[in-house]
């Protein structure tokens, strides 16, 4: 009898994991340019689609969107069948329960903030409301806007308010298109931070579409890379990132993430200790609050990490972090004095670049343990 039960736990398990997905297959050819795309998604938190002008990117948020239609393709959203071009199923644009946020806000001029808020929100029957025009207003730190008119707005305030407008349709899927591309700079770092509440606070699956490596770092959960129509990789962002079989690890600014838990605040020295998988990291002191125990996401330059080998004496180096590590893989980089290598450190990828004197002086090869020192770890927040 505990047999039975435990299997059929498993099975119920199988079955929520599975209604908590997006199995997205698309064929679709427009001119000279095919999409070719048959992707698992995580049902929750943020799959950032990344990749180079003309990689399919919109035209798969746009399938997505029941905005373009595939010769072949199925859609179901966690559980929802919205495209099944063998069944004949193809469900609208209008009966998607969608957000989408384009790359400019396009709010209704000649209505208040409030009012292009309430356009959102009428959109959906009282009763399927999953968010309120406060929570929006609230998330997205615009109640202060709400009487103001758009053109009086800044571009980071006009986006912030678009997403708002699309959160209060309750969507069960949100599209980003690039929603920062056309910001600048300050803007881009005010807008961020809303968006990583949404990602904390609202369990709504996102697909955030960039060519921008560090909003990837910093929002996405899972990743997707496109070339030419087709994926060439998507799976969690960590693993991915530091995959030597992707263009991504050889990028000038190649970097991973890695999660880790606040453990002290060093008023002296401006310093904050995070407890990240392999050991402990100091990193230089934000001045917004951050909590012990919090959990934070940091990302880690390939560039900004040396390898060292046999017994470490750590009070004689001004380098503060340094993590026991196993050799993993070495791939070739493209500058052929220089060399990639990926890290294992307790569980968790670390790339490394260094030159290929320093690997052969080093004797340094797949299987061996050494010490990772770290010399940058950025806080993305």
């Amino acid at each position: 009898m505990s047999d039975l039960t435990s299997s059929s736990i498993t099975l119920d398990a199988a079955r929520d994991r599975a209604s908590e997905a997006i199995e997205a297959r698309f064929l679709v050819e427009q001119g000279g340019f095919t999409l070719d795309l048959d992707l698992l998604l995580p049902g929750r938190g943020v799959t950032a689609i990344f990749g180079h002008s003309g990689s399919g990117k919109t035209t798969l948020l746009r399938c997505l969107a029941g905005l373009a239609r595939p010769t072949q393709g199925k859609l179901v959203v966690n559980g929802e069948v919205w495209l099944d071009t063998e069944r004949k199923i193809f469900l609208p644009t209008h009966k998607r329960p969608l957000g989408y946020v384009f790359q400019e806000a396009s709010l209704f001029p000649h209505l208040s903030v409030q009012k292009n808020l309430r356009f959102g929100l009428d959109r959906v029957a009282a009763a399927e409301r999953r968010v309120d025009l406060a929570q929006a207003a609230e998330l997205l730190g615009i109640g202060h806007l709400l009487e103001r008119m758009p053109a009086g707005l800044s571009g980071g305030e006009r986006q912030r308010v678009g997403i708002a407008r699309a959160l209060l349709t309750s969507p069960r899927l949100l599209l980003l298109d690039e929603p920062l591309a056309s910001l600048d700079q300050k803007r881009k770092l005010e807008i961020l931070p809303y968006l990583e509440r949404l990602h904390d606070e609202l369990d709504i699956p996102m697909l955030y579409v960039s060519h921008a490596p560090e909003e990837v770092a910093r929002l996405a959960d899972h990743l997707v890379l496109l070339e030419g129509g087709r994926a060439l990789a998507s799976g969690p962002i960590g693993d991915t990132l530091a995959r030597l079989d992707l263009p991504l690890a050889f990028f000038d600014d190649a970097s991973i993430v890695m999660e880790g838990v606040v453990t002290e605040h060093d008023e002296r020295y401006g310093l904050l200790s995070l407890l990240l998988p392999g050991g402990r990291a100091a990193l230089r002191f934000v001045h917004a609050p951050i909590y012990i125990g919090k959990t934070l996401r940091v990302t880690i330059k390939a560039r900004d990490v040396s390898l060292m080998t046999g017994i470490y004496e750590h009070e004689f180096s001004s380098v503060l972090n340094v993590l026991p590590a196993k050799v993993v893989e070495i791939a070739d980089d493209s500058n052929p004095a220089q060399v990639v290598v990926r890290l294992d450190v307790d569980g968790s990828p670390l790339l490394v670049r260094v030159t290929r004197y320093s690997l052969d002086r080093l004797e340094i090869a797949i299987g061996m343990q050494v010490w990772a020192q770290v010399k940058a770890v950025s806080l993305l927040a």
